[in-house]
């Protein structure tokens, strides 16, 4: 969201007050977790993504490897 499209009496509290109102929300959403279901489409991702995961053999890349790649360090 972008300031403008923010309620003013949210965009004007104390930022502690919106860190904790964020907190709130976020609690909210996680005990009405168990509402929450998957497309059969997002499902079909998953599994295509699992499946590849386990067929390419690779355990991914060590931080140090991320860190070069996103930092450009030798």
């Amino acid at each position: 969201m972008s300031r403008s499209t923010l309620p003013p009496e949210i965009r004007d509290l104390p930022v502690a007050e919106r860190v904790a109102l964020v907190e709130e929300i976020w609690d909210s959403i996680v005990e009405d977790e168990a509402k929450f279901e998957l497309t059969d489409a997002q499902k079909a991702e998953l599994d295509r993504r699992l499946a590849q995961r386990a067929s390419s053999g690779s355990r991914g890349s060590d931080w140090a490897d991320v860190k070069t790649r996103i930092l450009g360090e030798p």
